[in-house]
C-alpha cells in the first residue's frame, strides 16, 4: 500500500521481536531508563504511565541495574481496577513490590477507593502532565490495552483524559482515554506469550476492530517475544 505520491505508509509501530519474556523486560528496562535520562537532561524530569500485568514488573526489577535519575522520576497509572487500597488486585500494590529498592520516584496512584470515582478521576485528570514522556502499555488476548476493552462505551470517550470503565472482569476500572494516550511522546508496549500472538497481528496492521488497534502516537514501539510475533512474522513470509 502507499499514499496518494506513491510512498509506502508510515508504520504505526516499530517492532522488535526478542527470543522470550526475560529479554523482553530486559530491553524494556534500558528502553525505560534511556527515555528517563533524556527527559531529565531536557526538561528536569520524567513522567511515565505504567499498566499493569506480569511482564512490566520484571521490567521495573531489571531497572535495578540501570542508571535512572529516580529522584526526577514521576510514576503515573495507566488503569486500575476499583478495590481497596492494598488489594493483591490492585496494580499499584505490584507496582510499589516491583520497584528497586533503591527506586525513589514520585508515584501518583489513581483514586480508586473514593465513592465518587467520576470526581476522582477528573482529579487525576487535572494533575495529569499535558504530555507523557512514556506510556507503557500491555496487549490482552481480546485486544484490550489500558483498561479500553471490547464493548465498553469508554472506547468512545472523546473529550475526557481519564474515565471510569463498566464491569469488566469483575472489576470495574478507572483508565487513560486514547485522548492522553495519543497525547504521548513515546508509547512501549511490552507484548509476551502465544495467546497474544493474533491480538498482536492486527495490533500492528492498527486494525480498529480491537480496541488496541484504535492506539495511534507520534512514536510508538513494540516490544514482543517470539512466540507472541508468531502470526505477524507468518504473514511478513508466508512461504
Amino acid at each position: 500500500m502507499t499514499d496518494t505520491e506513491g510512498r509506502p505508509p508510515i508504520p504505526l509501530h516499530q517492532l522488535e521481536v526478542l527470543p522470550g519474556p526475560e529479554e523482553v523486560a530486559e530491553r524494556g528496562a534500558r528502553v525505560f531508563a534511556e527515555a528517563a535520562r533524556s527527559a531529565v537532561e531536557a526538561r528536569g524530569r520524567f513522567a511515565a504511565a505504567v499498566s499493569g500485568g506480569r511482564t512490566p514488573w520484571a521490567m521495573f526489577a531489571h531497572l535495578a541495574t540501570e542508571d535512572v535519575p529516580w529522584a526526577h522520576v514521576h510514576l503515573w497509572q495507566v488503569d486500575e481496577r476499583i478495590a481497596p487500597d492494598g488489594d493483591p488486585d490492585r496494580n499499584l500494590t505490584h507496582l510499589v513490590a516491583s520497584l528497586p529498592p533503591r527506586a525513589t520516584p514520585i508515584v501518583h496512584g489513581m483514586p480508586v477507593d473514593e465513592e465518587d470515582l467520576a470526581s476522582a478521576a477528573g482529579r487525576y485528570e487535572a494533575a495529569l502532565p499535558e504530555v507523557l514522556d512514556l506510556v507503557h502499555l500491555g496487549l490482552g488476548e481480546d485486544g484490550h490495552t489500558a483498561s479500553l476493552v471490547p464493548g465498553d462505551p469508554v472506547l468512545d470517550v472523546e473529550d475526557r483524559d481519564v474515565a471510569v470503565t463498566g464491569e469488566y472482569r469483575g472489576r470495574r476500572r478507572m483508565t487513560l482515554t486514547y485522548r492522553a494516550i495519543s497525547r504521548a511522546d513515546r508509547l512501549l508496549w511490552l507484548v509476551t506469550g502465544a495467546e497474544k500472538a493474533r491480538a498482536l497481528s492486527l495490533l500492528v496492521e492498527g486494525d480498529p476492530s480491537i480496541p488496541a488497534g484504535r492506539v495511534r502516537a507520534a512514536r510508538s514501539l513494540i516490544l514482543a517475544d517470539e512466540a507472541a510475533a508468531a502470526a505477524v512474522r507468518a504473514a511478513a513470509d508466508p512461504a
